[in-house]
């Protein structure tokens, strides 16, 4: 049970205030109104139509006027009608003095009778702490949304009543979890998924497959049909990013002893839907992982089986696959599909939407990849290693293809000279990416490296050097040929003297900063080249070696990296060595 105080911190998150909904009613105040329209949103009927950390009235309600909100809008004392998800403009709504907030915004308008579910109230960011502002919040339909609006373009005034009962209170935030426990000397492979959400596929289907995963290795185990594995087996239950920061925080031996994870986020959607394929995405450049590979391979011998396509796609932010961030250290895949209608954090994401069969794949690769993890020794890590090599290779051929192609298609001796040094950069980058990679695997082996992963490493630097003369042959240029640098970096000789330590694990969010005191720049709770930045900071590498590696994991980058780290130095979130 972890503080829900708004004030306890884990990394840079400040965990939720507490907060109970007894009952909340909005109802249309307009005798002309249809009876089918005339309640907006009642919480007994559809949790959803009132917003997370919703704020109370008095006991009788209030009667409140309706405006559409717009930068030049009066709206001191009214509720706003927002188009895009209030949760983005909240410290904006509570600087102007607005009642609070009427959303209108749904990532699915076809659903007509859906209502999106605002879990996001805090005034500077995710959740409500303690120094936000107790603001109210409602949802309504798309159908009740084109209606309020037909009014106001009529030039009407729109009155509604509102009644809510809610409370804000210092309570706890629990996390539970459990082991298979393994017969070795301590170590713990991990599954986490979220249990705090409103909806069937985000998050139930997630939690429903983790229990059904873990359990059948469990029946397994205790039959004698599979050996107890060398290391524990754990899952945890929590609340997205509040839930999995304290844990990690309040157990450090055992994030330690955690050799790898898979977070379980996702929908289970039916097979016959488009966009309901399962995809994995991979850990950040700077936590390369063989993990990568074997997830890839567990996809590559099940899902033909049933007949199913699968995707790869890059690291991506914004759940719990932080913890494979350097400062935490669990390499970490996330299986991740759509659930065909588009019914993300809706009323409408309900139990008969999701797929047994989509549930059933989950667990099996799930189950598949906790217990080959656990149980491995040094015969299954060096089976893992060549996965990453083979993996690598073709790693290294997909980055720098663009490139052999840009060379081909240009006859301008000096263009070619300024690609092939954008490509000797990107190979080497890929070969040092994808050789950490093969070596990660040592984790999983007791004692002195084996010297396979030095041949394995070596394999993959060898590849970069011929593709390196294949680059420059293609060029027209002689074996020595390093190509012509990109103009400098007007900012590379300040970022050379700044070395940037981190104080804390994972991201920082700014959600004690309101967004007009951020000096423009993004929230680190969501923003990826922001992020992955700040991955690359180790308190060695200079910055200016940071923002090159940034861009080579992502491409062009736009953050102004001296400035942002400066603010956040400033702040008190890092320091400069």
């Amino acid at each position: 049970n972890v503080p829900a105080d708004g004030v306890t911190q884990f990394g840079y998150w400040t965990e939720p205030l507490a907060w109970d909904a007894r009952s909340a009613r909005l109802e249309l105040l307009d005798p002309d109104a249809p009876e089918a329209i005339r309640v907006l949103a009642d919480y007994q009927k559809v949790p959803a139509s009132l917003g997370m950390w919703s704020g109370p009235t008095p006991a009788g309600g209030i009667t409140a006027e309706v405006v559409e909100y717009t930068p030049a809008a009066d709206i001191r004392g009214k509720l706003v009608l927002c188009a895009e998800n209030p949760a983005g403009i909240k410290w904006l709504l509570a600087k102007k003095g607005a009642l609070g907030a009427i959303n209108t915004f749904t990532e699915n308008p076809s659903l007509e009778d859906g209502r999106q579910w605002i879990n996001a109230w805090g005034d500077n960011g995710w959740a409500f702490i303690k120094s936000s502002t107790p603001l109210l919040s409602f949802s309504i339909t798309p159908r009740q949304s084109a209606y309020l609006r037909k009014l106001l373009a009529a030039h009407r005034t729109v009155r509604v009543r509102a009644t809510v009962d809610t409370r804000y209170y210092s309570g706890v935030y629990p996390y539970t979890t459990g082991i298979i426990p393994g017969d070795g000397p301590g170590e713990e492979v991990l599954t986490l998924g979220h249990t705090s959400e409103q909806g069937a596929e985000d998050n139930a289907t997630g939690a429903a497959a983790q229990l059904e995963s873990v359990a059948a290795l469990n029946r397994l185990i205790a039959a004698g049909k599979l050996p107890r594995p060398k290391r524990s087996i754990r899952i945890l239950f929590m609340g997205e990013m509040y839930g999995s920061m304290p844990y990690v925080a309040n157990h450090p031996e055992r994030i330690r002893r955690t050799v790898a994870a898979m977070c379980i986020d996702t929908p289970a959607g039916l097979y016959n839907l488009a966009g309901t394929e399962y995809t994995f995405y991979m850990n950040p450049h700077v936590a390369k992982s063989y993990v990568d590979a074997f997830i890839l391979r567990l996809a590559e011998e099940y899902f033909p089986r049933v007949k199913r396509p699968w995707h790869e796609k890059p690291f991506m932010t914004g759940t719990d696959t932080y913890i494979s961030e350097p400062m935490v250290g669990i390499p970490t895949a996330w299986p991740y599909s759509g659930s065909g209608v588009e019914t993300h954090h809706n009323s409408e994401d309900t139990p008969d939407r999701v797929d047994p069969q989509s549930l059933r794949d989950l667990a099996i690769v799930n189950a598949a990849y906790l217990y080959y993890l656990a149980a491995a020794g040094e015969p299954e890590a060096l089976w893992l290693a060549e996965l990453a090599q083979n993996r690598g290779y073709q790693q290294i051929v997909k980055a720098s293809a663009p490139l052999l192609d840009a060379i081909y298609n240009t006859l301008d001796k000096p263009a070619r000279a300024r690609l092939l040094y954008d490509a000797l950069e990107k190979i080497q980058y890929e070969v040092d990416r994808e050789s950490q990679a093969v070596t990660s695997v040592q984790r999983l082996i007791p004692g002195e490296k084996p010297r396979r992963l030095t041949t394995l490493a070596a394999g993959l630097q060898q590849f970069g050097k011929d593709q390196a003369e294949r680059f420059r042959a293609a060029a027209g240029m002689g074996p020595d040929a390093e190509g012509t640098p990109p103009p400098p970096d007007p900012q590379a000789a300040e970022a050379a003297r700044i070395v940037v330590k981190r104080k804390r694990f994972g991201t920082i969010p700014l959600d004690e900063i309101a967004p007009d005191q951020r000096e423009g720049y993004p929230s680190g709770a969501w923003d990826t080249t922001a992020i992955l930045a700040l991955y690359w900071c180790d308190g060695h590498r200079n910055l200016a070696e940071v923002k090159r590696l940034t861009r080579l994991e992502l491409g062009p980058v736009k953050l102004d990296f001296v400035g942002y780290f400066r603010f956040l130095r400033k702040r008190g979130y890092v320091d400069f060595e």
